[in-house]
């Protein structure tokens, strides 16, 4: 039974402000939560929000070829997070594997882009944008070891909180930024509208990584030293 006056404690309402402040008071949580926001940023607004778009009116897809394109990157999700969850419990580190998927997202969007989907096909640009963004789900990780286990079900709630703030607050900035940039070409939405206004989502994959390597390594490697 847990004891009054600890987090998670039953009784007072405000007990629940007293999980999130150990949560929040911990500078950890929100690097875990700006690492990870920033690596969902490419697939909830770039390919859930936008995606479908871009393949249509950008590269000329026929809607069920832009629908089947855009599905594998929720279909890599299915592979990458348990793979590069076992892959991070493997070699008992958590971040070479974070910011190794994160090199290969941004290599991924570089290649979906600007290169001719002719040359490599955009089911296989998505499936591995999909699967190596399974690294997104890294930081869940981390946020629960670098914090104290009686609010361990807090850091779940705090990650999300912090990371689709973070996507629900940019949606309209990127919206915006489409529209602003596709005036200058008569209102058309053309590739290179999208390639410009999806530039700030490229460049803070980069910007995860950088934060990716200011948070606490937390594999058991680590542990055993």
């Amino acid at each position: 039974m847990p004891e009054a006056g600890r987090p998670g404690a039953k009784g007072s309402i405000f007990s629940i402000f007293t999980t999130y402040k150990v949560v929040f008071s911990n500078p950890q949580s929100y690097l875990c939560g700006l690492c990870a926001g920033l690596l969902f940023l490419p697939t909830t607004i770039g390919d859930m929000i936008w995606g479908v778009s871009y393949l249509t009116q950008g590269l000329n897809y026929d809607p069920l070829r832009a629908a089947k394109t855009a599905s594998m990157v929720p279909l890599g999700w299915v592979i990458g997070c348990p793979l590069l969850g076992y892959l991070s419990d493997c070699l008992g580190r958590r971040k070479p594997v974070l910011i190794g998927g994160a090199m290969i997202m941004f290599m991924a969007l570089l290649v979906a882009l600007y290169i001719d989907q002719a040359v490599i096909p955009g089911y296989a640009i998505a499936l591995t944008l999909g699967i190596a963004s399974g690294a997104a789900m890294i930081p869940y990780s981390i946020i629960k070891e670098v914090n104290p286990d009686n609010v361990k079900g807090s850091t779940a709630g705090a990650m999300n909180f912090l990371v689709f703030m973070m996507t629900a607050q940019l949606s309209p900035v990127f919206g915006y930024l489409l529209m602003h940039v596709s005036e200058h070409h008569g209102g058309k939405l053309a590739a290179s509208n999208f390639e410009t206004a999806l530039m700030p989502i490229v460049f803070g994959v980069v910007v995860a990584m950088i934060i990716a390597c200011f948070l606490e390594e937390t594999g058991l490697a680590k542990e055993k030293k």
